[in-house]
């Protein structure tokens, strides 16, 4: 079990709350110990956690998405379960809750309870999804454990889900995800046509980017998101400019 001392240090360091930090640490602790399970192979890591974990992005994430082809229930629950025993060896409570099939996949909160912090729910959302998934294993180091290795969803696919999230949820963290993958040339060229579509739901919008991303930024990212939506904008005509130079440009 990480120690209160560690926490803090690492927010400190990460400039953030010591609850971000916490959250983070049952993270990858369920993460090492899930990878370990012969299920988990099929079990594809992404969204916001993924694009942190993997990808470094510096927006903290509260829950663990994953997408699968159409698993057997049992199976996975078991998988999940023999992870949780895992975790409990680090001397942290864990338990399952809520736990339930749903028309897309399978969803379920687990609680992490430890004396030393407060009790804190992650929810957990695999989705089943159809055709062709693919994936990258990744060896994850970190502040939290040992180097473990995950199965993350394949870089083109994780990106497309991100910006369907933004066009359906209209999320404030949708929203950063996608400066984020501007950012750091995470944008396949194929999929430059979606700028355009961003840039209307952006203009649409009337979110206070600041005090809802505020908490999840390390404080040094604050000034991007004072005024997020101009700056969001200038990142999408910037790429729209460099995409349409990159064509006239070809011979």
């Amino acid at each position: 079990m990480i120690s209160i001392a560690k926490i803090k240090e690492l927010a400190t360091k990460y400039q953030t709350t010591e609850l971000n930090v916490i959250r983070e640490y049952f993270q990858h602790l369920f993460l090492s110990y899930f990878y370990q399970q012969s299920t988990a192979g099929s079990i594809y890591f992404k969204g916001g956690t993924a694009m942190r974990t993997i990808y470094r992005s510096p927006r903290f994430s509260e829950d663990l998405d994953f997408s699968a082809h159409k698993l057997d229930v049992k199976d996975l629950e078991q998988a999940i379960l023999s992870t949780l025993d895992a975790v409990e060896k680090e001397n942290v409570t864990v338990s399952l809750r809520e736990a339930k099939t749903t028309s897309g996949g399978y969803l379920a909160d687990i609680v992490f309870e430890s004396p030393s912090f407060q009790r804190l729910t992650i929810q957990l959302e695999i989705s089943f999804r159809k055709g062709n998934l693919r994936g990258n294993v990744t060896t994850i180091s970190s502040d939290y454990t040992l180097p473990y290795t995950i199965n993350g969803l394949a870089l083109d696919q994780l990106v497309d889900e991100k910006i369907q999230a933004l066009f359906f949820r209209k999320k404030p963290r949708d929203f950063y995800d996608l400066y984020f993958i501007l950012r750091s040339n995470l944008l396949p060229p194929a999929k430059k046509g979606v700028l355009q579509e961003a840039l209307k739901i952006l203009k649409k919008t009337d979110i206070n980017f600041e005090n809802e991303l505020k908490i999840f930024l390390p404080k040094s990212h604050w000034a991007i998101i004072r005024d997020f939506k101009s700056t969001l904008e200038g990142e999408i005509q910037r790429f729209g400019n460099f995409y349409a130079k990159q064509y006239t440009d070809k011979p």
